[in-house]
């Protein structure tokens, strides 16, 4: 059976490849259209085939020798050889077909038929109206050299051929930092530019300090890489390294890249830039750190002022010690570590950094400015990665996860101040009492890295599977604090339907969830859904008597901002019957400004209660924006309002 089936995969139709329009022109050759007769025979054993560039001279005759077009100077033309891309090119088809049978420096005469040159019906090359395109002709080619190329852009503009290899995959781009050696000649060999000597040409991608031909050509290339680079008029423009282009149909360019620096602009922006001073190991970006890496790095922070006064230097003011910090624990500047998580290690980066991402939103020492601009020399020693929890046991997955949510008794880093602008993680001691990673980025107002531990925990929970029900119940109740957690970070964002979504991850697996009801509460209520959230608070009522003081608070504080958006909407809606309809619109600017104090109230006046289990508090964030509307944007408070004044069965057309 099994040969069978074997013979019956030999026998499938393999697909056909696609045919290019050139092989649909071979077609038309017929017998004796196309003639070669060699003329001096050329060297070596191979022939161009597609993809190669070829350089070639070609001289037409007529049958009786009158000479009607030629690139060669003794005959009327300019001195420079035709350059074509097999298979890219537009060709006349005698060539097409011709050129691939000869050697390197062979001359070969080809004696064509009008379809095999310019005659040909819906010929690709155009001609001049003088040319004998109906006559059968000579073509006289002489194959200069042939050889791989590079198509750096369709229209053939640019093209590059590798002289030698480079090292690496990299290869420059805006805005790297690059020296080469670059020579430049025309077409027919003359030298016009020769930069070779004394130190390289130095120039930074992207700023136009090169030709726009000759900076695609090295955007291409690796470092030690030696190449020419083919570039048409088209791509020819006016630089500090080639003031004067006139003139110029085609230059050729002979460029080896000696070094470039990679540059990043980290924002996007200009403002946050690495630039790689020494090359690390390893390959960019899989042996990159991590979130929650422990990295060790030796650095040094400058003001950028005219001095470019150094403030702290870990070789000087730290014993010589490196700073080791976790990533993703914000103990160090966003900018620094955004540019540190983009190294690899042994690698020396200068970071330059605006003020908004260095000390103005970090603790500042007293020798740094407010609204200063640093620089900080980095040099990544190594970094540990975070502990793989594939192969772990139940127990020591659910520790893992304590130590990231709650309050574990463990091992705890202490963090103190020795006179340097970062906290530096000196000693690790036992201490009896929680250290809550996410808690603390919480207190400290950094909810989005606290969301980001608490994810990372949820993430590694999807491949969890407890074998028993004593661990199902730990599990589930563990998963329930992460995702009330995680609600209580979108409720400080201002992300109030997440964190009701959150919440409702814990309710749909516990419905009974005390706790997932009052913050689902506190959600509905940030966000202006005042029934939602009482019948949450109710609810905690009847299904827990102990929670009753925290449910009927927020009851209190419930009725107090429905009474304040009431009295507000009261105050927008008085007399909005009497108006003309011309006036409305002025009503709505009004009430946009009411309802946005409203909302602020409502942040303002709500207060977060204390959480067990070490979790964040809750604090209500501000309101969302309701859709847009006018009216809508008072229900249901319009309808509660209309229901006290007595149009219960009021119709709004």
């Amino acid at each position: 059976m099994v040969v069978e089936e074997d013979a019956a995969q030999s026998y499938l139709p393999s697909k056909k490849k696609s045919e290019s329009e050139d092989d649909k022109r071979r077609k038309k050759i017929v017998p004796g259209s196309l003639m070669k007769a060699l003329m001096r025979p050329g060297g070596g054993e191979s022939n161009p085939s597609d993809g190669d560039q070829v350089i070639y001279h070609c001289t037409v005759r007529t049958l009786v020798g009158v000479v009607v077009d030629s690139t060669r100077s003794e005959y009327g033309g300019k001195g420079i050889p035709i350059r074509n891309v097999l298979g890219k090119s537009k060709m006349i088809l005698g060539l097409l077909e011709g050129i691939p049978t000869m050697l390197k420096g062979e001359v070969a005469m080809f004696k064509m038929k009008p379809q095999m040159h310019y005659g040909e019906e819906d010929c690709p090359v155009p001609v001049p109206n003088s040319f004998p395109k109906e006559d059968e002709l000579h073509f006289e080619i002489e194959l200069i050299d042939f050889s791989k190329a590079k198509v750096v852009c369709d229209d053939l503009g640019v093209l590059k051929k590798v002289i030698d290899e480079g090292q690496g995959w990299e290869s420059p781009r805006e805005p790297y930092e690059v020296k080469a050696w670059i020579s430049a000649k025309t077409a027919d060999g003359k030298l016009i530019m020769s930069h070779t000597e004394g130190e390289p040409y130095f120039f930074t991608f992207g700023k136009s300090e090169v030709p726009k031909g000759l900076e695609m050509g090295i955007g291409t290339m690796a470092r030690k890489e030696k190449a020419m680079i083919y570039v048409t008029k088209q791509y020819l423009t006016r630089s500090p390294l080639l003031p004067e282009i006139e003139g110029y149909e085609e230059i050729h360019f002979e460029v080896e890249l000696v070094h470039f620096i990679q540059v990043r602009d980290v924002l996007g922006d200009g403002r946050l830039i690495k630039r790689r001073l020494q090359d690390g190991k390893g390959e960019f970006p899989m042996d990159c750190p991590l979130h929650d890496s422990l990295l060790r790095v030796h650095y040094k922070g400058m003001l950028l002022n005219e001095k470019k006064t150094v403030f702290y230097d870990t070789r000087v003011d730290n014993q010589g010690e490196p700073l080791e910090f976790s990533s993703g624990e914000g103990l160090v500047p966003e900018g620094f570590e955004m540019c540190v998580r983009l190294m690899l290690p042994g690698e020396i980066a200068l970071v330059t950094c605006p003020p908004d991402y260095a000390y103005d939103k970090f603790s500042r020492p007293p020798n740094i400015p407010e609204g200063a601009h640093v620089a900080w020399e980095i040099e990544l020693l190594g970094f540990e990665m975070p502990k793989d929890w594939t192969g772990l046991n139940f127990q020591s997955i659910m520790d893992e996860a304590e130590k990231i949510r709650a309050t574990v008794c463990g091992l705890l880093y202490v963090c103190i101040f020795v006179n340097e602008p970062f906290i530096h993680l000196l000693d690790v001691r036992y201490f009896g009492f929680p250290s809550p990673y996410g808690n603390r980025l919480f207190k400290e107002g950094k909810f989005e890295l606290a969301k980001a531990k608490y994810d990372k925990v949820l993430r590694e929970f999807n491949h969890v599977n407890p074998q028993t029900d004593e661990d199902g119940k730990v599990f589930l109740d563990t998963r329930n604090l992460l995702h009330l957690n995680v609600a209580a970070c979108f409720l400080k964002m201002g992300e109030c339907r997440k964190s009701i979504e959150a919440c409702n991850k814990v309710l749909d697996a516990t419905p009974v969830h005390v706790k997932a009801l009052y913050r689902r509460g506190m959600a509905y209520m940030a966000a202006g859904d005042f029934e939602e959230a009482r019948s949450d608070f109710q609810m905690m009522i009847k299904i827990d008597k102990s929670a009753e003081p925290d449910a009927t608070a927020a009851l209190a504080k419930l009725k107090k901002q429905e009474q304040e958006v009431e009295r507000k909407a009261r105050k927008q809606f008085k007399g909005l019957f009497d108006k003309k309809p011309g006036e409305i619109s002025e009503v709505q600017v009004e009430e946009k400004a009411a309802r946005d104090e409203i909302s602020g109230e409502i942040q303002k006046n709500s207060e977060g209660s204390s959480s067990e289990g070490g979790e964040p508090p809750d604090f209500p964030a501000a309101a969302a924006t309701p859709p847009v509307g006018w009216f809508y944007n008072l229900w249901p408070t319009g309808g509660r309002l209309f229901s006290a004044l007595g149009f219960q069965r009021c119709t709004v057309l």
